[in-house]
């Protein structure tokens, strides 16, 4: 089974492009892969993750990649190699196995699908996706709260003269500042 450009060895990475994420899964040989589910087979896969965030429990299934993927696009990707090093291929294959059939609990920050085949593969779960997401929140609020704090439009509107500049600049660094010791 070709996924992308390369065909998957046991105990790859194989990420799966969904329309607002990706989905993981690994590797396991013959075709199939294991990966975290909603609980309910009869909900489309676009949806199942809003199911999951209200349920928080997720099965741990073996099923065929072509099956997993549908229509979507895959690739393998182990990221991570390059700064860990992964699980002997045996040991991986073993732990997967170990957990097909379980329920577990599901946390889209904490405890998500890349968690869990990160997990497998290296004894430690990661999830790139979701430090990307917060690092764009992190940034978002902080924008807001620059905003809020200087005074947004007041500042924006005043003739640009250099007190106007300075109170912008110092209002954004004491934004930062408080989020940065009550929030991040």
């Amino acid at each position: 089974m070709a996924c992308g450009k390369l065909d998957p060895k046991p105990g790859d990475l194989i990420e799966i492009k969904r329309q607002l994420y990706q989905h993981w899964a690994l590797y396991l040989g013959d075709g199939y892969v294991i990966h975290v589910t909603a609980e309910d087979e009869s909900i489309p896969p676009l949806s199942a993750g809003s199911v999951t965030l209200l349920t928080k429990k997720v099965k741990v299934k073996k099923q065929l990649l072509k099956e997993v993927v549908g229509n979507n696009g895959c690739k393998v990707n182990n990221k991570y190699d390059r700064s860990r090093t992964p699980l002997p291929v045996k040991e991986i294959i073993r732990r997967a196995e170990r957990c097909i059939g379980m329920e577990v609990t599901y946390d889209l920050l904490e405890s998500n699908c890349e968690h869990f085949v990160t997990w497998l593969r290296y004894g430690e779960g990661d999830s790139s996706q979701v430090r990307r997401a917060i690092r764009r929140g992190n940034s978002f609020a902080r924008k807001v709260f620059t905003f809020v704090l200087v005074g947004g439009a007041a500042v924006t509107a005043a003739p640009a003269g250099p007190g106007v500049v300075v109170a912008a600049a110092a209002g954004a660094a004491l934004a930062d500042r408080i989020l940065n010791t009550f929030f991040w």
